[in-house]
């Protein structure tokens, strides 16, 4: 084991010295990606209408224009007037919705801080973004195992049926951040018939990689809002989605979809901070993408050039790591990330190796909620934003990394 673990760190020593200088701390888009949605700067020229004649440089249109409405429902696979379309953050939709509900409560309850803190299921590992909400506000998070098929529906079904406090559940249903899991026909038909004791319990469904496919015959996904309306729950889904990693990152459209009443509930709330989002960009992603086979096509450009890096992270992980150790990490079919568990008591010790040796990675215990992964083992790998030759030396820093934590343990 010496042996091994000082060839190890030779190569680690080796890997110092080239001085990388490597973010793979988030999910960001590389340039050749929004290279891809460029036309839309310009699509407008000096036509600032929409359709029904609505001059978009001046204030109203709170729930969004009307083909914006229709492109997003297509995409979702609701109706129009199911859909807001807001501003360019679907997390600062779901911010403003858990407030909704803390303050105002839900259409059919009292808001929900009282006495008792709040709680919120958060399947894990999960989103980092999500449990930041939570914690923001004082709501105490309850982690469920996320498994092969979505959330551990028997920990969802007993702990929201017997604790009336339990108001929500975070999902990422179609490629989770960071696991790439997507819920199954039998996950989403639960999560649709339980019976909770919270009468007004939501889910947070935030479908941000919807369309986000790494394969030519993506994972069906059934629609939770349909589920929920025929077992008679039609108010207990809020459906989020944006078009961050469709067009610009920092320029796209948040997208909310629910029932009627939930519509009314959010847009009463959206009323008092704005008297309507930015309609020209709204304009603009109709006119780039005209329809949902529009955003297919583009997004089918989006996969050749995300697909070698994922490709890349397999081949070195299965080349260095692959010998049947207990390193485990996902295969995604779609998303923006690789979930990598280390041996147990690992995560925080390879971080910091790769972060001195010039690779930055997501914090250890991030897709935690508070951060605390209490086997400290999971590593959320973000392929998207180097280029391929450096995805192909991260990713064998890492794997070095990885062996001599699990050697030095």
């Amino acid at each position: 084991m010496s042996d091994q673990l000082a060839a190890l760190r030779a190569r680690y020593v080796a890997f110092k010295e080239r001085g990388l200088a490597l973010d793979m701390t988030r999910g960001k888009p590389c340039a050749e990606q929004l290279d891809l949605a460029l036309g839309m700067l310009d699509c407008l020229g000096r036509d600032y209408r929409a359709a029904d004649g609505t001059d978009c440089r001046n204030y109203g249109v709170l729930e969004g224009l009307p083909e914006a409405r229709r492109l997003f429902a297509e995409l979702l696979e609701v109706e129009p007037a199911e859909v807001i379309v807001g501003g360019n953050s679907s997390l600062a939709l779901m911010h403003d919705a858990v407030v909704l509900g803390l303050l105002k409560g839900m259409p059919d309850s009292q808001p929900w801080r009282g006495r008792h803190p709040v709680k919120f299921l958060c399947p894990t590992p999960g989103y980092d973004r999500h449990f930041a909400i939570c914690e923001r506000f004082d709501i105490e998070m309850i982690p469920v195992p996320m498994l092969a098929d979505g959330p551990d529906m028997d920990w969802v079904e007993r702990l929201t049926h017997a604790d009336p406090l339990v108001k929500g559940i975070w999902i990422v249903p179609r490629y989770s951040n960071p696991g790439g899991v997507v819920c199954s026909p039998q996950v989403v038909e639960r999560l649709a018939r339980m019976q909770t004791a919270a009468p007004d319990f939501r889910i947070f469904w935030d479908n941000a990689y919807a369309v986000h496919h790494l394969v030519d015959t993506p994972p069906a996904l059934t629609n939770v809002l349909t589920a929920c309306k025929a077992a008679g729950h039609a108010d207990r889904p809020l459906l989020f989605t944006s078009t961050s990693k469709i067009s610009f990152a920092g320029a796209g459209v948040g997208v909310v979809a629910a029932s009627p009443t939930n519509i009314r509930h959010l847009l009463g709330g959206l009323g008092i901070q704005t008297i309507g989002h930015d309609k020209l960009n709204q304009l603009r992603h109709v006119r780039f993408f005209k329809d949902a086979a529009g955003v297919s096509a583009h997004m089918r450009r989006h996969a050749a050039i995300l697909r070698p890096k994922f490709d890349a992270v397999q081949t070195v992980l299965e080349r260095e790591l692959g010998g049947g150790g207990s390193t485990t990490w996902s295969r995604p079919l779609g998303g923006y990330f690789v979930s990598l568990d280390a041996p147990d008591g690992c995560a925080a010790r390879v971080v910091q190796l790769a972060d001195a040796a010039g690779t930055k990675l997501t914090k250890a215990g991030a897709t935690f909620p508070s951060g605390r992964d209490p086997r400290d083992r999971n590593i959320r790998i973000a392929p998207s934003l180097p280029g391929l030759d450096e995805i192909t030396q991260a990713m064998e820093l890492v794997a070095i990394c990885v062996q001599i934590a699990a050697l030095e343990r």
